[in-house]
Formats: C-alpha cells, sequence, structure tokens
C-alpha cells in the first residue's frame, strides 16, 4: 500500500516551540559549565603537597611552628586509617586553603571521653590557668601520629603508660610548680608493679590502673579510684582474693561503717613504693611490721582509747623472744601477721579469727607442734606494768623484787670493794718512796679543769644524741639545765685551753713542756722496738725521755681535738649568725664533726688515758701523779731513764731529806758471837737508816 504521507508536507515547529528548546539548551549548557567549575574535595595527597615538606613553619607569637605532618606516620596511625584530613578539618574547601584552619577539637567524635576529662584533675588545672597540665595530645600523641592502645609503639600501650606519665611526672620542677611532687613517679619505678612492667609484664599495674584514664580525680574527691575508702575496690581489680578478704576483715568492716581511722591497702603496703614482702625494705616485711606498719595504730594509745583496744602492741611484742629474735634477723621467728593474719584479721572475739581462743593451738601449732591448750593459755603481749592477768602481775612483782636485789647486792658489791680499793691505794700511795715531781701544781690544777669539764660535756653531749640511754636518765636532767651544764663546761674547757697556750709561752715549765713534747724521729724506733720487747721478739726494751711516744701522740690528739671541738662547738652555739654569714650545709657539717670528734676523743680517753692511769699493772691501782704530781723513783728512771735532769732533781731531793729528817749516828756494836770476828768499821749501819 503506497504511502499516502510521503508526499505530503510535515508541519513546522512554532516560532514559540524553538525557543523553548533554545532555553532548555542553554540551561543544559550552563549547567555543565557549573559543575566543571565547582571544587572537589582535597584529598590526603593534595594536603601533603604542602605539608609534608619537613620546612614548612608558621609564625606563633614571634616562634616558628612545625606544620610538617609525617606522610608514613600519619598513613600508619588511627586516623589516617579511616578518615581524610579534610574529614576532620571539614572548613578546608580547597587547596591550597587561604585561611587558617579552625581548631580541632577530639569531642567532635569521643564526647564521652572529652566529658569525662573535663571532669579530671588535668582539665580543672588547665582551668586555674595550669598551662603545663596534661591534654590529650601530652598523653596520646600528635593526632597525625596517633596509634592504637594495642599498638607496642603507641603511648597508651600498657607498657609504655609509666613512660608516658613520666614526661610531666617526672620533673622536679614541673610538678612542684603546681604544688605536688615528682618522687611518686620514682617510688613507682622502684615498686614490685614498677619493676614488674619494665620486666615485660602486661598485668603488672600501671598508672592508670589505679588512677583512671580519663576521668583522673584528686585522692581528695570521693568519686576517685584512689580516694581511701575506694582503695579496696580499686586493688581488688587485680587482687580480687585479697579484696575479698580484706572486706570481711576487722579493718574491713571499719572502713564499710566509714571509719577512715581503719588502715586500707595502701596504709600497710605503701602507695607509690609498694615492694614485696621479702624485700628487706617493704613496709610489709617481717621486722617492719611491728617496728612501723602495725606500730602506726597499735602503740600508741590515742586509737586505742578511741576504738577500745589495748596499745603497746609493738613495744610488748619486741621485748618477747620473738621480737628480740628478729631484731637478730631470724626469718623464721613469728610477727605480727604469723599470728593475726594477712589480710583476714579479726578481734578475738570473733569464732572465725586466728587468735581466738579456741584456734590458738592450730595457730601456735605452726611454729610450735604438739602445743596443748596449757601452753596458749597464757598472754602473749605481756605488759607488766599495766595489765592485770595474773601472768603481768607475777611478773610485775618478780620485777620489783629482782631491780630492788640488783640496787642492793650490785650496789653492795660496788661500794665492798670501792672501800677496799680506796684504802689500798691510799696505802701504796704512802708507801712507795714518790720522789720525782711528775707534774707540778699549776699543771695539776690544769688537768683537773680539763678532764672535770671533760666528762660534763661528755655526758651532756652524749644525753642530747642518746637521750633514752642510761646516762641521760641518771642525769635526770631537762633539755634547758643540759644544755646550760653543756656550755658552762666548753666555757671552762676553752679557757683552759686559752690559759696553757699563755702557760707554754710565758713560763718557763711551760717552754721546757712543750719543747720535751715535740715529736722526735726516735719516737718512730720506739714505737716498733717497744712492740717487739712485749711481743717477746726482742731483748731490750727502748728507753724513753721525759715523755714516750704513747704520751707525746695523746698531747697532740689533745691539742688537735681542743681546737676542732671548740671551733664546730662555737659554730653550733652561734648558728644564726654562722647560718646567716655561711651557707646552711656549714652546720651540718659542724654538727657531724662535733659529733664524730667527741666519740673518738672519749674512745681515746677510755681505751688509751685511763689504761695508762688506771690499768696498767706498773700503777695499779691508781697513777698518783694526778694528784699531787709524784712519782716513785723506781718506776720513773724505769719507764723515762733518759730524763737525767729530773733524776738527778729527784735524787738531790732524796738526799737532802734524809739530811734532814735522819742525821746519822755513832755506829753501835751488837755483840758477836764467839769466834766470829768483829765487823769492819765501813760496813757498819746507823741502827736508824732506811732499806
Amino acid at each position: 500500500m503506497p504511502d499516502v504521507s510521503a508526499g505530503v508536507p510535515r508541519p513546522r515547529p512554532s516560532h514559540r516551540t524553538l525557543a523553548s528548546v533554545a532555553v532548555l539548551l542553554l540551561v543544559f549548557l550552563a549547567g555543565g559549565a557549573f559543575a566543571a567549575q565547582k571544587p572537589t574535595k582535597p584529598s590526603n595527597d593534595d594536603c601533603l603537597v604542602c605539608h609534608g615538606d619537613p620546612t614548612l613553619t608558621k609564625d606563633v607569637g614571634g616562634k616558628p611552628v612545625s606544620l610538617y605532618v609525617n606522610p608514613d606516620s600519619f598513613k600508619n596511625s588511627i586516623h589516617g586509617g579511616l578518615f581524610g584530613c579534610v574529614d576532620c578539618h571539614t572548613d578546608v574547601k580547597t587547596s591550597p586553603h587561604e585561611n587558617t584552619p579552625a581548631h580541632i577539637t577530639c569531642a567532635t567524635c569521643h564526647a564521652d571521653e572529652q566529658a569525662a576529662y573535663g571532669r579530671s584533675y588535668h582539665a580543672k588545672a588547665i582551668k586555674a590557668g595550669d598551662g603545663q597540665a596534661a591534654t590529650c595530645v601530652d598523653c596520646h600523641g600528635s593526632p597525625h601520629e596517633l596509634l592504637p592502645a594495642s599498638d607496642p609503639k603507641s603511648r597508651v600501650n600498657h607498657a609504655n603508660i609509666p613512660a608516658t606519665c613520666g614526661v610531666c611526672h617526672s620533673q622536679k620542677f614541673v610538678m612542684e610548680a603546681s604544688g605536688h611532687s615528682a618522687q611518686p613517679f620514682f617510688s613507682y619505678e622502684e615498686s614490685v608493679h614498677g619493676r614488674a612492667v619494665a620486666a615485660g609484664s602486661d598485668k603488672a599495674a600501671v598508672c592508670t590502673d589505679c588512677h583512671g584514664t580519663h576521668e583522673i580525680l584528686a585522692a581528695t574527691d570521693p568519686k576517685a579510684s584512689i580516694f581511701k575508702f575506694n582503695v579496696p575496690l580499686t586493688c581488688g581489680k587485680c587482687h580480687a582474693a585479697v579484696q575479698q578478704e580484706f572486706t570481711k576483715s576487722i579493718h574491713g568492716q571499719a572502713i564499710a561503717r566509714g571509719n577512715s581511722e581503719a588502715p586500707v591497702c595502701t596504709d600497710c603496703h605503701g602507695i607509690h613504693s609498694i615492694k614485696s614482702h621479702i624485700d628487706p625494705n617493704s613496709s610489709v616485711a617481717s621486722l617492719n611490721l611491728a617496728r612501723s606498719t602495725c606500730a602506726r595504730c597499735h602503740e600508741g594509745v590515742r586509737l586505742g582509747q578511741e576504738f577500745g583496744f589495748e596499745g603497746r602492741r609493738a613495744t610488748t611484742y619486741l621485748a618477747s623472744y620473738h621480737g628480740l629474735a628478729s631484731k637478730l634477723g631470724s626469718q623464721v621467728v613469728a610477727n605480727c601477721a604469723s599470728c593475726h593474719g594477712v589480710h583476714n584479721i579479726l578481734p578475738s572475739s570473733d569464732p572465725n579469727s586466728t587468735i581466738n581462743r579456741a584456734n590458738l593451738v592450730k595457730t601456735c601449732g605452726q611454729c610450735h607442734p604438739g602445743v596443748t591448750e596449757k601452753f596458749v593459755a597464757a598472754k602473749v603481749h605481756v605488759d607488766a606494768p599495766l595489765s592485770a592477768d595474773t601472768g603481768s602481775i607475777a611478773v610485775r612483782w618478780i620485777r620489783k623484787f629482782y631491780l630492788g636485789m640488783i640496787w642492793l647486792v650490785i650496789g653492795g658489791m660496788v661500794l665492798h670493794n670501792l672501800i677496799i680499793w680506796r684504802r689500798k691505794a691510799i696505802l701504796r700511795r704512802k708507801t712507795e718512796h714518790r720522789l720525782v715531781t711528775r707534774m707540778s701544781r699549776n699543771q695539776r690544777l690544769q688537768h683537773v679543769l680539763l678532764f672535770s669539764s671533760f666528762i660534763v660535756l661528755v655526758l651532756t653531749g652524749f644525753a642530747l644524741k642518746f637521750p633514752d640511754s642510761w646516762f641521760a636518765s641518771l642525769l635526770g636532767l631537762g633539755e634547758k639545765v643540759r644544755s646550760i651544764a653543756h656550755r658552762v663546761a666548753a666555757v671552762i674547757l676553752i679557757g683552759v685551753g686559752t690559759y696553757h697556750l699563755f702557760y707554754l709561752v710565758l713560763s718557763r715549765d711551760g717552754r721546757r713542756l712543750i719543747q720535751d713534747f715535740l715529736p722526735a724521729p726516735k719516737d718512730a724506733s720506739d714505737v716498733w722496738g717497744t712492740l717487739r720487747y712485749y711481743l717477746g721478739l726482742g731483748s731490750e726494751k727502748p728507753e724513753f725521755a721525759r715523755f714516750n711516744y704513747a704520751e707525746k701522740a695523746e698531747y697532740w690528739a689533745l691539742v688537735w681535738g681542743m681546737f676542732v671541738m671548740a671551733g664546730t662547738g662555737i659554730m653550733l652555739w652561734a648558728k644564726v649568725a654562722v647560718g646567716n654569714l655561711l651557707p646552711r650545709w656549714w652546720l651540718d657539717v659542724a654538727t657531724a664533726i662535733h659529733f664524730y670528734e667527741a666519740v673518738l676523743a672519749t674512745l681515746a680517753i677510755v681505751v688509751w688515758h685511763f689504761y695508762q692511769v688506771f690499768l696498767d699493772p706498773d700503777v695499779y691501782p691508781m697513777n698518783w701523779a694526778w694528784w699531787d704530781g709524784k712519782m716513785p723513783f723506781e718506776h720513773y728512771a724505769e719507764e723515762h731513764g733518759l730524763d737525767t735532769n729530773t733524776l738527778l732533781e729527784a735524787a738531790r731531793s732524796e738526799v737532802a731529806e734524809r739530811a734532814e729528817e735522819e742525821p746519822v749516828l755513832p755506829a753501835v756494836e751488837g755483840p758477836v758471837a764467839p769466834g766470829e770476828p768483829a765487823a769492819p768499821e765501813a760496813d757498819r749501819e746507823p741502827v736508824n737508816s732506811r732499806k
């Protein structure tokens, strides 16, 4: 069938239709052009074109701040693997950008963590103006390099937490600026936890295990994990079994009632310096339990009166066999925990207590197998002066009896021997031919003032250093009287020393004295010769002049000690003036020198000088030269044979004394036996001559 339309002309579009098509075409073309001009979102590579340059910096407050982002670190970070740069920096539309991007806050993605940090001690410190308090970046590191906590290289990885916190908490001046100390960090490093972490443990507690992570609060905050009443729960996160025992104990029950005086874990074990119980420096080591840890509450009377338990528990333990053996280093003797338990401490009235009457056989039997009810019936902490039990009363009366007996018997013995010693000493002094003048009256007076003031100084000085000693209690002096007596004796001693210097220079006897005291080369050989002789290695004993090597050494030691003790003593007496003139540590040095020089001088007098005056068999019971200045001629000739001047003077005195006191009478012949010739005239002796 023919196409009839083929010959029919098609209608032309109207002008209106053509205009509509033209408008649509123009809109389409304009939209395409607009789409072509719209900027695309910058990629990480676009940003790193600039920020991957290590030299890129920005001036902030006159100081260049680096804007460098390490491409590899960012790519490997937790953010680089999940987000692009503009996902956080949402205000960056183009690359490069003209305006400085707005500050990024972690709260955008980490709202809960940011809220917890906002309540923390660090955030409050920043609000208070502490510019050194930790922020997110200080702990986690730069957001461009931030690693997950599971990564061993992460700052917040378990093994790295101590070092991360130590960036601030190990800095002395940083911590002191905010009113804290850097010592807790170093104590933690030496603790059982710190050493375990350093050895590679992934279970030992680090800072965040106890203090928390983002919401770190002050110990005084009741919500803090380290608030006293929360400490058992905090420690219980790792030590659950121990925490359960503690909760049931008398201490745990007291804490549950809100008793702030009751101890928690940190009161006994320490806070940051927790150590193993086998470490001798640990507060829970065997010996330290009674001396310090348990004694803090159970030794004084204040807490005992407040809560109804007995005091002086440490004193009575340390006075017992257990305590004495412990102080001597026994590692097996019972301590507080051996009897009372460790974490499960209960009062004796509790049937589950290890010191309940029904359980004592078992408790004591741990160390003493075979004990019976009779053995454990006695009181362990025997406090004779205070307790009213039968054993303590008996001990108290026995104590009184024997103290009286000791004073009576020993005092009587001392008095008895003193009477005999005194009489023998006087008789020997009278019967000895004591002609040699060893010390003049002037020298004896100096000597008496010297040793009297020295004895007072020793007693009053050591009474201050050892206030609990027997001689301190023997004096019975208060501190005011003691200090006055010490200073008066010091003035006398210094006065005697000053007078002695003038005596040596201005008097003839003094100049001779110092000349005879001067050391000589012979003194060195005399030391060796004397030791050889008394050890039986030599046949001849060295002879000495007026003073032997021992007396010379003692004299010059006295001179040295006088200057040292006087100098340091004056410094300590005028401590304010000295402290204002010199650094304060000079007084500490003077105190140390004064004390140790006093110990040296005291021991030298007792060991060296007292031997020569009292214990030397040649002078026993006493060398009386200090009293009247005289010595026997024979003894002086034996000890100082080279001092011919003194010996000649003594011989002249002897001749003069005999001439005055014993004139020679005519000889009287006695009867002669039959057959025996009479004695020659020269051999006859006056009847009143002295043999």
